[in-house]
């Protein structure tokens, strides 16, 4: 299952930024350094680029364009998966990868980002990653959530029957999931020991049937959990 057991060292957050579009790129980089502990390590044009660099350099979080040549986004995440590369990986997307998400998910990405959201959606979601937690922008999650629009009364169905079968404080545990806060965010929250959090998402993700954390931020989004819509 895809969650950190060590907390971050000091220091900045650093990132990898993998796009294979330069404006693109010095536009997120331009985003993220105007934040606060957070600084651009590492930049690559292709997924294969990234490989080398997340292998070479000590990282926080990843960010992957979905569509690269060489090594797209989605065979990039599988690569860092595969090396048990403890970092925690988002996609930046855009409408047009839809067919994509769902593999992306399954692999283990941890955080979906538009290109063109709100920046401040991105330095928080950054954050969020390299604190033990999931992010993706409202738009993306809404966007998860609909895109079986057919099949959505029955997802909310399940989502609701399976939360129905938390304990209190496992659903109070999922609602900080599906809001996006790290494990040390929801122990502040609940006035829990982070070690105590971690062992309460161990059983989430068992009762839920999820591997990571955003399969369960989805679930909790389905079932009311998750912030406003």
């Amino acid at each position: 299952m895809s969650e950190p057991t060590e907390p971050r060292p000091e220091g900045p957050i650093r990132v990898l930024l993998a796009d294979d579009d330069r404006l693109v790129r010095a536009g997120i980089a331009g985003i993220l350094a105007t934040a606060d502990g957070i600084e651009v390590t590492a930049q690559a044009d292709d997924g294969a680029a990234a490989l080398e660099l997340a292998r070479a350099r000590l990282l926080d979080v990843v960010l992957l364009d979905i569509q690269m040549p060489r090594l797209d986004g989605i065979r990039t995440l599988e690569r860092l998966q595969q090396a048990e590369m403890a970092v925690p990986v988002a996609m930046l997307t855009t409408f047009s990868d839809e067919h994509y998400i769902a593999e992306a998910v399954r692999l283990g990405a941890l955080g979906f980002f538009l290109k063109s959201d709100d920046p401040h959606h991105l330095i928080a979601g950054v954050r969020a990653l390299a604190g033990g937690g999931a992010a993706f922008s409202p738009r993306v999650a809404r966007w998860l959530i609909r895109r079986q629009a057919p099949a959505r009364v029955d997802r909310s169905l399940r989502a609701q029957a399976l939360v129905q079968g938390l304990t209190d404080r496992q659903r109070d545990v999922l609602a900080g999931v599906g809001q996006g806060l790290s494990n040390a965010q929801i122990a502040a929250s609940l006035h829990l020991a982070e070690g105590t959090v971690k062992q309460y998402l161990r059983s989430l993700f068992t009762a839920l049937g999820t591997e990571n954390r955003v399969q369960a931020a989805l679930i909790a989004y389905e079932a009311g959990l998750g912030p406003d819509r």
